[in-house]
């Protein structure tokens, strides 16, 4: 794949994850393998969605992140990711979440996760006013 066409994916993936996530919404992780040196992970990365009929449907996203991040795929279509000492899931989530929204995002009041919100944001939790760190826009859960 040249360098275009990775490009084109990257934003083409980029397109669709923003029909998925907007901010406040949770980014799933399932822990698939872990190396035996324990350097690197397989990461499998899920969306949960509402059918026609109301009921909800989970939805592995793993390919799109793995464009998205310039991520290697493992062969069960989890995400290789590599390094320790963190929760390597969370770091998937914010990675994810700062490419989506691009250094900033607009509060969604109650329930917004912001750093801002932790860090003095003298608006508080007012709707509407944006923040800067596009990382923190969407949630992160392990299942």
């Amino acid at each position: 794949m040249t360098k275009k066409e990775k490009e084109a994916a990257r934003l083409k993936a980029i397109e669709y994850l923003k029909e998925y996530f907007k901010p406040g919404d949770t980014v799933y992780t399932a822990l698939k393998h872990v190396s035996s040196s324990g350097m690197s992970r397989h990461i499998a990365v899920y969306t949960l969605g509402i059918r026609d009929n109301g009921k909800p449907f989970i939805h592995e996203v793993s390919h799109l992140v793995a464009d998205a991040l310039d991520y290697r795929q493992a062969k069960n279509s989890s995400l290789v990711v590599g390094g320790c000492g963190m929760d390597m899931g969370f770091h998937v989530a914010y990675s994810l979440s700062s490419v989506l929204f691009d250094g900033n995002f607009t509060c969604i009041g109650e329930g917004c996760a912001s750093n801002d919100h932790f860090n003095g944001d003298p608006k508080g939790y007012e709707v509407g006013h944006e923040h800067t760190n596009g990382g923190y826009a969407l949630k992160h859960k392990w299942i």
